[in-house]
Order: structure tokens, then C-alpha cells, then sequence
């Protein structure tokens, strides 16, 4: 049976460090395993406080601990993952440990509600610097200009990757036409065929673009 927490952190998040906009913080999901109660509700608490997108991992987080970390870095779901370690194991082997096995950040407890919120920032902080987009199975990287899908790469022209990252960043958001056009071909309103054109390229490579008749398209990750 789930342990239920009575009382929630009443903490402001806002005033003694830099946070991510919600802008920036649209682009991310945090996973967080369904296993401790008590760490599971306050994490899920926290971190929708904080504006993320969170999604549970049901029996993913078991796997994760019974066979080691290293296996889900190479997953092709989350092949820009970044993994944090909560433990109550604290010695620096257990750490040195933790860290061997996969993870990118260990957390002894006790911990504050803070130390943990700036430690999940400084990781989306390094792993913006590699990079990467990722919404579901869909990985953009912004160095090598490259896309997987599934884990297969997609072959895209230089506009079908621009728009699909323009896209990706506005993930769930619906993007009028003329946005599109001026953000991605520098168009001052105009013909929108061309945008026509291209999201139906890109919806037979199997990615999902909702149309919103009479303003424009919404993109929706798997």
C-alpha cells in the first residue's frame, strides 16, 4: 500500500537561483520511477510545481534498479536520458558506485527540496549544452544537425530539419501558418502551401502533426 504525504513543501522555488523558463522547461520530461512512496509523491509534487512535464515509470524504475543503469543510456526511448541517483546509501563508495553504474548525479539523504530542484537544473543545464531535443522517441541533435526516430535515423533535407525542430520546441502548442512561415522561411505572410508541402513530407516518416483548420498545425510526439 502507498504511503500518502498529509503535507506538501511549501517552498519558493523562485527568489535564490536562476530557474528555466516554461518555455525551456516544455522541452523536457522528468521520469521519475513509481517505487518509494514517499519519494515518488514528493518528487511528482515538486517537480509539476516547478512547471516540468512528469511521467511515471511503472516498471521501468524496477528494471533500472535490478539490472543496472548502463542498459537505459542506450535505449533508443531515451537515448538523451539523464539519471539521477536519490539513495539513502551515503559513503563515497556507494556513491563512486552509482555513478560507475550509469548515473549522471547522485543524491544522498537527507537532501533538501532545493539542492534537489538545483540538481535537476544543472542537468538539464549540461544536457542542453550537448545539444540534444528529445520529445518521446523522436532525438534531434543540434550538433551533427541529426534526427532519429525509434531509433532510426530520418533523412531530412535543411528545411524539413529546421521546421521539425522548430516544431519540437513547441511541442502540444498550436502554431498558426504565418508563425511557421516567418520563424522557419523568414516569410512575411504569403502563400502557406509550401508549409503544406512539407509537414505532409514529414508526416509520412510516422510523426504526428495535428491540423488546426484555419490557424495551422500541432505537432505531437509519440
Amino acid at each position: 500500500m502507498k504511503e500518502n504525504i498529509q503535507a506538501k513543501p511549501t517552498v519558493d522555488f523562485t527568489d535564490d537561483y536562476p530557474v528555466f523558463t516554461p518555455e525551456m522547461k516544455a522541452t523536457y520530461t522528468i521520469l521519475i520511477p513509481d517505487m518509494l512512496p514517499w519519494h515518488f509523491d514528493l518528487l511528482v509534487h515538486v517537480m509539476r510545481r516547478m512547471g516540468y512535464k512528469v511521467e511515471v515509470l511503472h516498471n521501468e524504475g524496477r528494471a533500472v534498479i535490478d539490472e543496472g543503469l548502463k542498459h537505459v543510456h542506450n535505449d533508443t526511448c531515451y537515448p538523451a536520458l539523464c539519471v539521477i541517483m536519490l539513495s539513502a546509501l551515503g559513503k563515497e563508495t556507494d556513491k563512486v558506485r552509482g555513478l560507475n553504474a550509469g548515473a549522471d548525479d547522485y543524491i544522498a539523504k537527507p537532501f533538501g527540496v532545493l539542492e534537489l530542484v538545483a540538481r535537476v537544473n544543472a542537468a538539464l543545464r549540461r544536457s542542453r549544452k550537448s545539444g540534444s531535443v528529445q520529445k518521446g522517441s523522436l532525438i534531434l541533435n543540434t550538433d551533427t544537425m541529426t534526427v532519429t526516430f525509434r531509433g532510426k535515423p530520418l533523412d531530412l533535407s535543411n528545411k524539413e530539419y529546421q521546421l521539425l525542430r522548430y516544431f519540437m520546441l513547441h511541442e502540444g502548442k498550436v502554431l498558426a501558418r504565418e508563425n511557421i512561415l516567418a520563424e522557419v522561411w523568414g516569410y512575411d505572410g504569403g502563400e502557406t502551401r509550401t508549409l503544406d508541402n512539407y509537414v505532409a513530407r514529414l508526416r509520412k516518416m510516422g510523426l504526428n502533426f495535428e491540423t488546426v483548420f484555419g490557424v495551422g498545425y500541432k505537432f505531437i510526439a509519440d
